[in-house]
This record gives C-alpha cells, sequence and structure tokens, in this order.
C-alpha cells in the first residue's frame, strides 16, 4: 500500500532546500571586475617634408634609386612580450597593473604604426610588413627593450626604448643599428595617464625611427649609385 508525504512536509522541505543553496551561494567568491582595454595608437601621417618631396619628383634622367623596405614583425624582450601593462616603484622590480591590459601585445599593436610612420617620410618606393611575403631592397629588425610606466618621479613617466637594425636585404649586412628612447610625463597617476603617456612617447620614437630610416636609406642609396656597373663589350673576332 503507497504511502504519501504530507503536503507541509513537502513544503518545508522546498523551504529548507532554498535557504541552504542561498546560503552556499554566499559562500562563493564574487567575479572580480572585468580589465580595462588599451591600445597604442598612431597620429595621422602628415605630407613628407618640401624637401623629401622635391627629391622624390626628381628629373627621372637623375636614375633615382629609391630602395623598397620590408619590415619585419617586432620583438620584445622579456617581460614586455605580454598584454599586461607594466609599471615599476623601484629599480629592477616589474609590477603589473591588475584590471589594465593591452588590447594586444606591444609588439603586434607596433608594427602597422611602424609601417605608417616609415612609410610617411617619402623616402621609400614601397614599406611593406615581412607577412605580406614581399621582398624588397632593405630589412628594418625593431626588439621593444622597454615599455613601463615609473612612479619613481612625480610626477610618473613612461620610458619607451626600441632597438632598430637597418639590414641589406642582398648582402645581409647590417647598415645601422640604433636604440630609440622618448621618456613623456604621464597627466595623471594611474593607468589611463600611463597609457597616454605611452602613446606620446610611442609617437617620438616612431618619429626618430623615420628620420634615422630615411638617412640610412639616403646613404645607401648613395653607395649604390657609386658602384660601377658592368658594361657589355664586343669581343674582337679578328
Amino acid at each position: 500500500m503507497k504511502q504519501f508525504l504530507p503536503s507541509r512536509f513537502l513544503k518545508c522541505s522546498a523551504v529548507a532546500l532554498s535557504l541552504a543553496l542561498s546560503g552556499c551561494s554566499g559562500l562563493l567568491p564574487k567575479p572580480g571586475p572585468q580589465p580595462t582595454y588599451y591600445t597604442l595608437d598612431a597620429a595621422s601621417p602628415g605630407p613628407a617634408p618640401r624637401a623629401q618631396r622635391t627629391a622624390l619628383t626628381a628629373d627621372a634622367s637623375q636614375k633615382r634609386v629609391a630602395p623598397t623596405l620590408v619590415i619585419n614583425a617586432p620583438r620584445a624582450a622579456s617581460g614586455f612580450d605580454s598584454q599586461r601593462i607594466i609599471y615599476v616603484r623601484q629599480a629592477y622590480q616589474l609590477e603589473y597593473f591588475a584590471h589594465s591590459q593591452w588590447i594586444d601585445t606591444p609588439a603586434r599593436m607596433l608594427a602597422p604604426l611602424l609601417v605608417a610612420a616609415v612609410e610617411a617620410s617619402g623616402e621609400f618606393d614601397a614599406v611593406l610588413l615581412s607577412t605580406t611575403g614581399a621582398s624588397g631592397d632593405l630589412r628594418l629588425d625593431t626588439e621593444i627593450l622597454r615599455l613601463q610606466q615609473d612612479f619613481g618621479s612625480q610626477p610618473s613617466k613612461v620610458r619607451f626604448t626600441l632597438r632598430a637594425y637597418l639590414v641589406d636585404s642582398t648582402t645581409r649586412r647590417v647598415l645601422a643599428r640604433r636604440d630609440l628612447e622618448a621618456s613623456v610625463a604621464a597627466p595623471s597617476e594611474n593607468p589611463y595617464g600611463g597609457v597616454v603617456a605611452a602613446n606620446a612617447a610611442v609617437q617620438s620614437v616612431l618619429g626618430q625611427l623615420a628620420s634615422w630610416c630615411n638617412a640610412t636609406a639616403a646613404a645607401w642609396k648613395s653607395s649604390y649609385q657609386a658602384v660601377p656597373k658592368p658594361e657589355n663589350s664586343a669581343v674582337d673576332q679578328r
């Protein structure tokens, strides 16, 4: 013979179970705040300086050699190859903001900025990333050595250091090497202030890089044009 539990007992059991579940949920850790993401951006490149535009439109009879530049994907030193935003309070110790990150690694964000900055100078026939599979006369290799907000002074400052190599693609000879650096004061003592200063520091270094690439390419062009070209000579058959 089946026995049925009283409805009052069932209601009490349901209430007890609900209270037990709500009590357990209060013991679970609450989700932390979502991170805020920031990016490195570039100002719209302006026209090439007048002197450069004049050189670019020089008479074709001068046979100006304008090289093609291929830029390899930038690399980053250990500790600077992640999306975490770095700050320092004392020498040799790197720390990371808990809830602020780059939208991508600084090296990957830097790649298109390098192309835009050097291309805007007007010294090259074309400036391309190596990911396109293109080949060129010259190659630019870069490495981020430092991108950090330093709270050791007030106001805090963001330091950005980029090491660059310009290489002759044919001979694989390093034409020049340069460490480029900028230090910019942050407008506020927080991650956003550091991001604003970081963008300004990157823009400063990009300007230095473009000028340096132009000067090195000009020297390369001069040496290239100075090399005597072989002439076809007829063999005396007599």
